[in-house]
Order: C-alpha cells, then structure tokens, then sequence
C-alpha cells in the first residue's frame, strides 16, 4: 500500500471522528466570534446600495484610506474583528461578492469595514465585549505569573538573616572561650 492510499483511507476510517469534532469546534470558534445563524441571514441583506447610501461622517470617509492585512481584511481592525470578518468571508459568500464589488472601486477597505462593523453592532456587540473581557483576564492572569513572588524571597532572606546571626553569636562565644582558655579560665 502506497503513501496516498494510506492518507485517502485514513481520513474514511475514522470519519466519524473526524466529521463530528472539527465541525464542533469550528462552529464554537464561529460563534466565539459572534458568527450566529442570525448574524448570517441578516448580513445577507446587505446590498451594493445598503453600503453606498450609509450615512458615513465626512471625516471619517476622508480619513478612510486602503490597504489590507493579513487575509485580505483591514490592518486597522482589532483582532477580534479581523477574525470575525474572515470568518465571514468565508462563511458567507455573499458577503465576499459584495466586498468585492465594493473595494476599491466605489470605496475604500477601512470605509467598508466601518460600515460593515456598525451595521452588525447589534448582533456582534456582546461578542466582542466577552472577547475583550476574556483578553484583559488572561493578561492580569500573565501578570500575576509573571510578577517576582517577593514574600517568598523576604521569608528566605529573613532565615538567612538569622542563621546568619545565630551563627555569628556562635562564633563570638567560641571566640571568647579561646580567649578565656588562653588565660586559664574555664569555659562553661
């Protein structure tokens, strides 16, 4: 048996396995970034005009430059919404055909994004904050961890301190016992 029909039957053998938890996890990943059902049926009402009559302040359409990140989505997008948008994009192909009927013909990248982001804010705000909750979490969580254990330290140096001393009262009183057995004196 060859390599290839090894990797072709692999997959068939344990496709219970394989079919029931990557989609299992991908749906919670989806969901962690607020892709619901709901998001989706509403995201597909969007139209060209949806985006071209939406009511934009003039500082933010001038200051909407373009360039793209990683994946085709905006570099100016927190993680969390990075994520979010690829993951529409991936999921929803009429969001991408839109996108890509939109930018950068009629628009730019950033204003598109913008849009996109205030228009789902009701479905993706809760999302979003949990998100950011859970990241300011794991980051007090880093700093804790990270941050010296001093009490350890003080209670390690506070017993050095006194062994220290004990040791030197020691040594003085054997110290004074050879000065008082080179004058003839016991020492108790």
């Amino acid at each position: 048996m060859d390599v290839y029909s090894w990797f072709r039957r692999s997959p068939s053998s344990a496709n219970g396995q394989i079919t029931k938890q990557e989609p299992q996890r991908d749906k919670a990943e989806e969901e962690l970034f607020g892709v619901t059902d709901q998001l989706i049926d509403f995201i597909k009402t969007f139209t060209v005009e949806t985006f071209k009559n939406f009511p934009l302040q003039d500082e933010e359409a001038a200051n909407c430059d373009g360039g793209t990140g990683a994946g085709n989505v905006r570099k100016d997008l927190s993680e969390w919404q990075e994520r979010h948008a690829t993951f529409v994009l991936s999921k929803v192909k009429e969001m991408s055909q839109l996108r890509f009927r939109l930018c950068p013909g009629r628009m730019k990248e950033r204003q598109f994004w913008r849009i996109y982001f205030t228009l789902v804010k009701n479905y993706t705000a809760e999302y979003e904050l949990r998100a950011v909750q859970l990241a300011r979490l794991k980051q007090m969580t880093n700093e804790n961890e990270n941050a010296p254990n001093t009490s350890a330290y003080e209670v390690e140096m506070s017993e050095t301190k006194q062994s220290t001393s004990n040791l030197d009262s020691v040594t003085h009183d054997i110290e004074s016992g050879k000065e008082c057995a080179g004058k003839g004196d016991q020492f108790p």
